[in-house]
């Protein structure tokens, strides 16, 4: 909480990647229903999430690996991400975390596009700063970056948000709508009982970083959410078996719900 309170200024189909920009979501409806008389509140609303890593990467090395805009200096294009201890891909929890995601939220009426539209091994990318502009074009409400940690730091363990720090003329403008969109996060993650990282500074789950594109290059409000410490013997357990993604998956339907009431 530290951290975010110093961020004092205006503080996730498929992704159309550098095609056309998309219609115009302008109209917006509080609730409408199914034929069998369901809610579908988010009707109206455009969600992008960015499943993090691309299965293939390590496939493609210099593909990754070189350099492109992350909002006023250059990173790597993108990583090949961590993995279990018993080498369960990041990029594969991420999918499919972000998947069951996408059907929620789809069920409640939101639009929701994606940043990659496959797992595979003879895939790479997107590049940091495609995710980070995913959504601008078609101004989306709000966008979620989905990984998982690998810290070697003894007992480390628990989830951890990330918002981008203020820093005009990058992140000004979205910083605080994403301050709200990562205590909403942060709210919904404790709510289902995922343990808060016990190794990041401040110790609140929360976290302000001004070195990712992902969020650096964002027009809309965004968080990049780790959902949990894959090298940590009990959050890997979460994070491989279906009940515990659900429950990820749960936790950030909720979130993006609360974030746009």
């Amino acid at each position: 909480m530290r951290a975010l309170r110093r961020c004092a200024g205006v503080l996730v189909a498929v992704l159309l990647l550098g095609g056309p920009a998309g219609p115009a979501y302008a109209e917006r409806t509080d609730v409408a229903t199914r034929a069998d008389g369901s809610a579908r509140p988010l009707v109206g609303r455009v969600v992008v999430l960015d499943p993090g890593h691309q299965l293939g990467n390590h496939n493609f090395p210099r593909k990754i690996n070189r350099l492109v805009p992350a909002g006023g200096f250059k990173k790597a294009c993108n990583t090949t991400g961590t993995a279990t201890n018993g080498g369960y891909p990041e990029a594969t929890f991420a999918w499919r975390v972000t998947r069951l995601v996408q059907a929620r939220l789809e069920r409640l009426g939101a639009k929701v596009l994606l940043t990659r539209s496959a797992n595979r091994q003879d895939r790479w990318g997107p590049c940091i700063d495609v995710r980070g502009r995913a959504g601008n074009q078609v101004a989306a409400d709000l966008k979620i970056s989905v990984h998982g940690d690998g810290s070697y730091a003894a007992g480390a363990h628990g989830f951890h948000v990330i918002a981008p720090a203020d820093r005009r003329p990058w992140t000004h403008d979205i910083c605080r709508s994403s301050r709200r969109l990562a205590l909403d996060t942060r709210a919904a993650l404790r709510a289902r009982g995922v343990p808060v990282a016990n190794y990041v500074a401040g110790g609140d789950g929360l976290d302000l970083r001004s070195d990712l594109g992902t969020l650096n290059l964002s027009d809309v409000p965004t968080v990049m959410v780790e959902l949990g410490n894959m090298r940590d013997r009990r959050d890997a357990h979460r994070m491989t078996t279906a009940a515990g993604r659900a429950t990820y998956a749960r936790a950030l339907t909720a979130a993006t719900r609360r974030y746009l009431r």
